[in-house]
């Protein structure tokens, strides 16, 4: 009998690939105009949410449960309520991730579902309307 299939997590080279995934999407947000002031004043609070991040994201392709032995159940529309979100702000965190997603040596498969889940997610964070984001 073969051992089981490996998951995402393993197949896209563990906890280092998710570290430099999130720490170029993070050196990215500090600089971006939309998305840094979300984040307040202090540095800190970046760094934190940078680690929320990389930890759920080993979570949810796989890895291990470090995020929810932390922080519990993700509740990501509820952890993001707080913050206003619109078209301006998923459009510059999706440019980021999908930056920072093309930054490590990826299975073109796994890029792919990377991408995938990152575009659907962001449109799911999207708690503000924006009446003419759609008229260009």
């Amino acid at each position: 009998m073969r051992g089981a299939a490996a998951t995402v997590y393993e197949q896209a080279g563990g906890e280092r690939t998710f570290t430099l995934i999130v720490e170029r999407f993070y050196s990215d947000v500090a600089n971006d105009p939309v998305l840094r002031p979300l984040y307040g004043p202090d540095e800190e609070e970046l760094w934190r949410a940078a680690e929320h991040l990389r930890l759920f994201l080993i979570q949810y392709w796989g890895g291990p449960t470090w995020y929810s032995d932390q922080r519990g159940h993700p509740r990501l529309r509820m952890r993001h309520a707080p913050f206003s979100i619109g078209h301006a702000e998923r459009e510059a965190w999706l440019r980021h991730m999908t930056a920072a997603v093309e930054s490590v040596d990826l299975q073109p498969q796994i890029r792919e579902a990377f991408l995938d889940y990152f575009e659907s997610a962001a449109l799911a964070m999207m708690n503000r309307a924006d009446p003419y984001a759609s008229r260009a």
